[in-house]
This record gives structure tokens, C-alpha cells and sequence, in this order.
């Protein structure tokens, strides 16, 4: 019985592994319905991390960065955050709002919406692979963005989840077009009974 991230098997992580790379797909599907265009993606690289070696991954404590936060609920509860480091913010924006003011200017209104739309249906797909791949009835909120350095984004999860461990699903991803390419990255925490449910539906003795 898993109590903790820290109990996970060889094969509980192979497993959340493949569950993350359904997402991937299934998130470069949804950008391309997003820009209109067609989006492939690089092989994402998907571990279980501790929150430093994912702040490491992401530039730095300080890097500036903008994320976007969902929670999901139900038959399955946690937290998944969309981040995206400032110049992929405006290159994305770019090209969504027609709109080439430089970052330093900041992020319009717009630009912040059309972020938090691209992060909420980002974070869909993957919830939504495991809804799939689950049969769980999975419920998301209303998405939520912040601008902050990448230490105080990532303290949000720190402080909800600590408690049962410091590992996280990180995952890597780059999309591309023929014209851009955006990095970006996905953090996703369930809770332990989640994990312990999804292991269930999946066969795997937990």
C-alpha cells in the first residue's frame, strides 16, 4: 500500500511515465486546435522529481515564470500547474494575440488570458488521459495565473502537499511548429489515494 511518493515502484513510476506521455500528445493535439496549425512535439521527458530538481530544471528559484494552476477533484484530487518561462510567454502570445510588444513591457490582459486558456486546456489533456485511461470521474477548477519567480509559483504545491513528500510528476515538454517552438513544463501532484486508486483501475497492485 503506497503511503507516500517516496514508496513508489519501479513500475508505479513507469507507469505515471506513460500516463505522461498520453497527456503530451493529447496536449499537442489541443495547441494545435488552439493556434490552427499543426504542433508536434519532441519526446517529453517525464520523472518523478523532488520540488529542487524541478526549480533547477525550470532555470532557477528566480527565474521569472508564469504558471497556471488547476485543481482537480472527485474520484481522483491534486494539482497540476502549467509553466512557461517568460520568452516562451511571448512567443506563444505572439502569435495568439497578434501582438509583438516586447516582454519587458509586461503581459497585457490579453496575453494573461490567452495564457490561462492555453494552460487550462493544457492541464486537461492531461487529466483527462487519466480520466480515460481510469474510467475516474474527474472534476477540474477554474484556472489560475500568477507572475512570480519560480520558488514562490512552486511553494503553492509545497505547502498543500508536503506533508505526504517532495516528489512530484515533472514533465518536459517542447512543442513545435513550423514557424516556433515552445518549452514548457507540467507539475503534477495527486494525492496518495489517487495514486493508490489509479494504480487499482490500472491492475497494478499498490
Amino acid at each position: 500500500m503506497i503511503s507516500n511518493y517516496e514508496e513508489l515502484s519501479d513500475t508505479h513510476i513507469d507507469v505515471l511515465k506513460e500516463i505522461g506521455n498520453i497527456g503530451a500528445g493529447n496536449a499537442a493535439t489541443s495547441l494545435g486546435m488552439i493556434l490552427n496549425a499543426e504542433v508536434g512535439i519532441n519526446l517529453p521527458t517525464v520523472r518523478i522529481s523532488d520540488f529542487d530538481t524541478a526549480l533547477n530544471a525550470m532555470g532557477g528559484a528566480e527565474s521569472m515564470t508564469v504558471g497556471v494552476l488547476l485543481n482537480f477533484s472527485g474520484e481522483a484530487s491534486g494539482m497540476i500547474m502549467f509553466l512557461l518561462g517568460m520568452d516562451d510567454a511571448q512567443n506563444i502570445t505572439s502569435i495568439l494575440v497578434q501582438d509583438d510588444a516586447p516582454i519587458e513591457d509586461g503581459l497585457s490582459e490579453m496575453k494573461l488570458s490567452a495564457i490561462k486558456e492555453i494552460g487550462n486546456i493544457l492541464g486537461s489533456a492531461y487529466i483527462n488521459s487519466i480520466a480515460l485511461l481510469t474510467g475516474l470521474q474527474i472534476d477540474l477548477s477554474v484556472p489560475y495565473i500568477a507572475i512570480d519567480m519560480a520558488g514562490a509559483i512552486l511553494s503553492v504545491p509545497i505547502i498543500e502537499f508536503g506533508a505526504v513528500g517532495d516528489k512530484v510528476m515533472f514533465i518536459e515538454e517542447s512543442f513545435f511548429t513550423d514557424e516556433q517552438q515552445l518549452n514548457s513544463n507540467i507539475i503534477m501532484f495527486a494525492e496518495v489515494d489517487t495514486l493508490q486508486r489509479i494504480m487499482g483501475r490500472l491492475g497494478i497492485e499498490g
